[in-house]
């Protein structure tokens, strides 16, 4: 759900289950009225809405709207489109400000709503404070003159077509590829499909019939099985997988093997090293694999660690003027190319590698080594501060000289359940799968006394 950075708003807007609070229509009303007097209500400019393809994205569209109109807002709608396609959107119609109606990867009873500037960026913590603040007062609606209007965009969805075609070279043809495509029955629908196949691909899509119900279910980045048993069935190149809103991407070799973010990255870091493209480092998270911090060391390329959370990837390449960053989940930052994490630009930047060097995806990936890794959440059953206890840091300790510097160690509390994240990576699997447990069982030990 993302951790809660305030009184609603999460790491990534606000999110939950539909019709608890605060995803309700009545909260969504205020929401959109809120927003309306924090984002553009000095400057009267309009505010662009979009949504995945979630059932209840409908009703929150038009209490969104309707929150908007009474502040005195103009309201462009663009219906089912993906979350990056938003972004540039906003950026480009010189829009106040864009929502994004969506739960992401999460299933269909889930939703939530995140939030662009007019530069097609998330929003600054103090922007998020303000509009929480303005929550707090009574709703007031501005004179009948000054009712905002709504209208449609019907061309939404072409433009970012355009857009993400541009973000590759006129050259890239993808002809005599064969490439599965799993919308996850999302966002992506009707626009990952089409920029392949212009771009010269044969195309299988899957996860491309929504329904309103079916997002994310057992299909999309979060599930790749589906879309690794048909990349094989079909004889397929590639297979990409996209999440419900279409800001991740997951890719798989022809041989069904699973690229994850942190091998999407290495691929496009190295590519664009090579070409003395590439613009300072590379930004991953604490959850970033070890091989790909190795494998980017070798290259002479340098490499941080952010929080987990796409918006501390953000911060740490702003403050570096970096272009590339991303998670191990297949969010992928290229700043190079536009404001926030693109599955399907993430996805072409690969492409694009693929045809220059003449190389399979199995082949670009195999340059990357990744270390055995194991991750174990240990639920409580109660808040305890087990993390910083002086017994969990001694066995931390001894964990660390058992892996003697070829390996590393990772507590977490989750922000939003009380689960403590257990992770260890190491040169040698057995010895990893060994160290988590005993790890997690000193949590579970720590945590009854």
């Amino acid at each position: 759900m993302g951790m809660m950075v305030g009184k609603y708003f999460g790491t990534d807007g606000i999110r939950g289950k539909v019709g608890e609070q605060p995803i309700t229509a009545e909260f969504m009303l205020k929401l959109g009225w809120a927003v309306g007097n924090v984002l553009a209500g000095k400057t009267g400019g309009s505010v662009l809405i979009g949504k995945d393809t979630r059932l209840s994205g409908y009703m929150f569209e038009s209490a969104l709207e309707a929150g908007l109109s009474a502040a005195g807002i103009d309201i462009k709608l663009l219906g089912p489109i993906p979350t990056p396609g938003i972004a540039y959107l906003t950026r480009t119609l010189h829009a106040e400000a864009g929502i994004v109606i969506s739960a992401s990867h999460n299933p269909y009873y889930d939703n939530g709503v995140k939030f662009f500037t007019g530069m097609g960026a998330k929003l600054a913590t103090e922007v998020e404070r303000s509009i929480e603040a303005k929550l707090d007062e009574n709703m007031r609606t501005v004179n009948p003159e000054n009712i905002g209007k709504a209208q449609r965009m019907d061309d939404a969805a072409g433009r970012y077509i355009e857009f993400c075609k541009s973000s590759v070279s006129m050259n890239l043809n993808l002809k005599g590829l064969k490439v599965v495509v799993d919308c996850a029955h999302g966002a992506t629908y009707h626009i990952a499909p089409h920029v392949f196949e212009e771009k010269g691909a044969e195309i299988i899509v899957i996860g491309g019939k929504p329904d309103g119900l079916n997002i994310n279910d057992q299909v999309g980045s979060t599930h790749p099985k589906l879309l690794q048993s048909k990349v094989l069935e079909h004889g397929a190149d590639i297979g990409i997988a996209f999440d419900g809103d279409g800001d991740r991407v997951i890719m798989v070799d022809h041989k069904g093997e699973i690229v994850d973010g942190d091998e999407i990255l290495f691929i496009i870091a190295r590519s664009r090293h090579k070409s003395g493209c590439l613009g300072g480092g590379v930004v991953g998270t604490s959850m970033s694999n070890l091989g790909l911090e190795m494998a980017l060391n070798e290259l002479g390329v340098a490499f941080n660690r952010s929080d987990v959370g796409d918006r501390y990837v953000m911060e740490m390449l702003k403050q570096k003027s970096w272009h590339l960053g991303g998670e191990t989940s297949g969010h992928i930052i290229c700043l190079d190319r536009t404001t926030t994490g693109d599955g399907v630009i993430s996805a072409l930047q690969v492409l694009e590698v693929m045809q220059q060097s003449e190389n399979s995806l199995f082949e670009l990936k195999s340059a990357m080594s990744k270390y055995p890794q194991r991750l174990v959440n240990v639920r409580l059953d109660k808040k305890v501060n087990v993390v910083e206890s002086g017994e969990m840091q001694k066995a931390v300790l001894e964990v660390e000289r058992e892996l003697a510097g070829k390996g590393r160690v990772l507590l977490r509390e989750s922000g939003t359940e009380p689960v403590i994240r257990v992770m260890v990576e190491g040169k040698d699997a057995l010895l990893v799968n060994k160290l988590v447990d005993q790890l997690a069982d000193k949590v579970k030990e720590l945590s009854t006394n």
